[in-house]
């Protein structure tokens, strides 16, 4: 452990709300930022800053008391622990697979351990590579989101533009349990297609013969789906209208295209992440 450092030196996490300052919370964390404060359905949680992060990792005792102050009210369940490097979720650059993600994280001392692997992970040759390939400077500044663990029936991610020939329909992926079984490529998930007025054009059942659920102990683990499940398409109309019009939300406080992860904890829908749609195909 180190002593404490000066006060002015960094700052104690904040509110997800109040994290607009993208310099100091990262592209992630002020994007959820400017979400949660026009009333879209983000899971609550906090920010912690790109420097204080540092010196979490570095064992300051006292930025360590203030983080896990800092989450005392999330502490009810497990919690999710994301990056937010500077940089991170833009149009240029979402580092999707980059960064290392923590969910069903639990106790004071797996939640130091998780925003220390969340901020190493930046440092990883993958992701060093990534940045020498977009051309950014310097080292990897990480903020992180901590935020209280979403636990849905089904989750996936969702395109406001068809992502590989620009049309303008919603692109829809969906699985069983935690979204990361759709984002890892761990299934085949179920596809739609919904133009702008909410008429659905393409469904196609997957395979989910697996989903990603929280462990007893902490962390996930893979659980086999039963039969029935496996082909079952996750997404009814009910549940599609409310991807639509959060789509439309998104673009009214946003603009421009969307690429958003999502989860259905019964008929509530909640918003986990939302960025521009990288490198996305222009409108025909």
């Amino acid at each position: 452990m180190t002593g404490p450092l000066s006060p002015s030196t960094w700052s104690a996490p904040v509110p997800l709300r109040l994290a607009t300052d993208e310099s100091r919370y990262g592209g992630k964390a002020s994007q959820l930022a400017a979400a949660a404060r026009a009333g879209l359905p983000v899971p609550e949680g906090i920010a912690l800053e790109w420097l204080f992060v540092d010196v979490v990792a570095a064992g300051d005792d006292e930025a360590l008391a203030a983080l896990h102050v800092s989450t005392t009210d999330l502490q009810g369940g497990g919690l999710a622990v994301r990056s937010s490097a500077l940089g991170e979720d833009s149009a240029g650059a979402s580092f999707a697979g980059q960064h290392l993600t923590c969910l069903n994280v639990r106790g004071s001392d797996g939640l130091t351990e998780a925003v220390r692997t969340v901020r190493d992970s930046a440092h990883s040759a993958a992701a060093l590579a990534y940045r020498e390939r977009l051309g950014l400077p310097g080292r990897p500044r990480v903020a992180v989101v901590v935020q209280e663990l979403v636990v849905p029936e089904c989750a996936g991610v969702l395109f406001s533009r068809d992502p590989l020939d620009g049309s303008d329909v919603l692109v829809i992926e969906a699985s069983w349990g935690l979204g990361e079984a759709v984002v890892s490529g761990l299934v085949v998930p179920d596809h739609y297609r919904v133009r702008r007025d909410g008429r659905v054009i393409e469904r196609t059942a997957g395979m989910k013969d697996l989903a990603v659920e929280p462990a007893l102990a902490g962390g996930t683990s893979q659980v086999p789906v039963p039969a029935d499940r496996i082909h079952r398409l996750c997404l009814d109309e009910t549940r599609l209208e409310s991807l639509r019009e959060l789509t439309a939300r998104c673009e009214q406080v946003f603009g421009g295209t969307q690429d958003l992860e999502w989860a259905f904890v019964a008929d509530r829908l909640r918003l986990l992440q939302r960025r521009p749609m990288t490198g996305a195909v222009p409108p025909h």
